[in-house]
């Protein structure tokens, strides 16, 4: 198939962030091509972890019924703790537990465990279902040219060898830790390397009767036990990860699977274990942080903004709010309904996200047995920049990007839309998520003609923003008062402009013709 020559938009990286990547841009209208080196998919669980967010993310692609079928039962996202895997006396954790006096429902799409090797083939076929030949495998980034007003690219048919040019309006680097579109754009990455080396095993064994009273996500092995084990299905598929002392990746012994099998014997205390290693790697802990995420027109998401450690399972889910973050504001520049600036505040909203990630992460990292799954910490992810409108008279005093004491619901401008249960009308829409998107969303509690009308009129000179009720008639909450304990617009005239990320951009108290216009043009970065 042709390679395009021209495109709005090229994403370098097939992994579960640029895939997303891909198919958010295509909801969105936007003309793209995605490259990656691989022929194929993951064949290793690299990542497992899929939390709330995320799954509120594919909510709203379409893809959460999937991605929950393919997964495993909400009931084992706990952490096993015992010498091995047979210890009588082990411990078993839930994830985190919110306060006890919040009795409220936060999410309608709680996280659970779906292997990358699981996930990844859902997603790049829901991506070539919107956007066909342009997601490419086997076709690996060769340079870059940024000239400020577009980018040359080259790539390469890793099977045949031939190369393409491509001229591209805005590149995006999905492309991991060993990212070649950090490197071309110069971005450094801060942060320390080496906090662990481990050795990953991928294998086979009959552990399912042996962990059913036990099943968890994790299974951290504890003193004289070593590392841990990674549930892929809780059945016959699993990853060993041992922790490797210094140059002991360089051992000829990593290499053997007669070796291979016996370490994971040892550590599942069954010596006579039936095992069968599929495959190895080795891999190092490292926490850092892009120092910038845009250099012109060259722009860093996922692995390739920033390593996180793998303790908590943040990492993916992080740069999966990267795509849903960058997908909106590409598409508005794009069309040239923003100004390029609007690309300024994903650096600004995103990078502190995950600054404070990977201090979580490493903190968890240094205290392994204290820990729980956090599934609803990027739930509580709050922005400031000038895609969002505070409210007058409220500063950026006590701000933190993300608040690792739990979810506490509000509408402020810079927080992700709450959660309340909806019931009635049309069963498709059953939270006030579900009354996000496409575009921008004018939510007001019930219907309101001059918010309907100033809608329409600005959707019809080309910004896409509608005006939608939380209560219809036929739709009303599922707990009445819900909405007004969280501060939701209760007025007749009050409303919440919510961006296409289900973020609040805008709180606004009474109407005040213009008002809208005016807000979404600061939003923009068109003011």
């Amino acid at each position: 198939m042709s390679v395009p020559s021209n495109v709005s938009v090229l994403v370098v990286g097939g992994g579960p962030v640029g895939l997303a990547m891909s198919a958010l841009l295509s909801g969105h209208g936007v003309d793209h091509l995605l490259v990656e080196a691989r022929p194929s998919t993951s064949t290793h669980p690299k990542a497992r972890g899929l939390a709330a967010r995320s799954m509120e993310i594919f909510r709203r692609m379409g893809l959460e019924p999937a991605v929950r079928e393919a997964g495993l039962p909400p009931s084992q996202v706990s952490f096993y703790r015992g010498r091995d895997l047979v210890d009588p006396d082990f411990v078993r954790t839930g994830p985190a537990h919110r306060p006890a006096e919040d009795e409220h429902e936060h999410t309608p799409s709680p996280g659970l465990i779906c292997s990358q090797d699981v996930l990844e083939p859902l997603l790049l076929r829901h991506a070539r279902d919107l956007a066909g030949p342009r997601v490419r495998f086997g076709t690996r980034l060769l340079s870059l040219a940024d000239d400020g007003h577009g980018v040359d690219a080259v790539v390469e048919d890793t099977t045949t060898g031939a190369r393409h040019s491509v001229r591209a309006g805005w590149v995006v680097g999905c492309d991991g830790a060993a990212s070649t579109v950090r490197r071309e754009a110069g971005i450094a990455m801060e942060g320390p390397t080496g906090l662990g080396r481990y050795l990953s095993v991928r294998f086979e064994a009959p552990l399912g009767e042996v962990v059913a009273d036990r099943a968890g996500a994790s299974y951290f092995l504890t003193v004289p036990g070593r590392g841990g084990f990674m549930a892929v299905d809780n059945d016959r598929r699993w990853i060993y990860q041992y922790p490797l002392e210094p140059g002991a990746e360089r051992s000829d012994d990593l290499c053997d699977p007669g070796y291979l099998a016996e370490l994971v014997r040892t550590a599942a205390g069954i010596p006579d274990l039936d095992v069968t290693v599929r495959d190895r790697m080795t891999w190092r802990m490292d926490a850092r942080l892009a120092a910038a995420y845009r250099v012109s027109r060259l722009l860093l998401v996922g692995d390739a903004a920033h390593a996180i450690p793998p303790t908590g399972g943040h990492g993916m889910n992080t740069g999966i709010g990267d795509a849903d973050n960058l997908a909106w504001k590409l598409a508005a520049v794009v069309a040239g309904r923003a100004g390029d600036a609007l690309l300024d505040t994903y650096g600004a909203e995103r990078r502190p996200v995950a600054r404070r990630v990977i201090d979580i992460s490493t903190a968890n990292a240094r205290d392994r047995a204290g820990y729980r799954i956090d599934d609803e910490l990027l739930l509580t992810a709050d922005y400031r920049s000038t895609a969002v409108v505070p409210v007058p008279g409220t500063g950026a005093g006590g701000h933190t990007a993300l608040d690792a004491t739990g979810l506490h619901s509000d509408c402020a401008p810079g927080k992700r839309l709450p959660h309340v249960r909806l019931v009635g009308g049309s069963p498709d829409i059953t939270s006030t998520l579900d009354l996000v998107g496409p575009g921008f969303t004018l939510l007001t509690g019930t219907d309101s003609p001059d918010r309907r009308r100033e809608a329409d009129t600005l959707r019809g000179a080309g910004i896409p923003v509608e005006a939608r009720a939380l209560c219809d008639g036929a739709r009303r909450e599922a707990v009445p008062g819900g909405w007004a304990r969280i501060g939701g617009a209760t007025g007749p005239d009050d409303a919440l402009l919510v961006r296409p990320d289900g973020h609040v951009a805008w709180r606004a108290s009474g109407f005040s013709r213009g008002a809208l216009a005016e807000v979404l043009r600061h939003v923009l970065s068109t003011a």
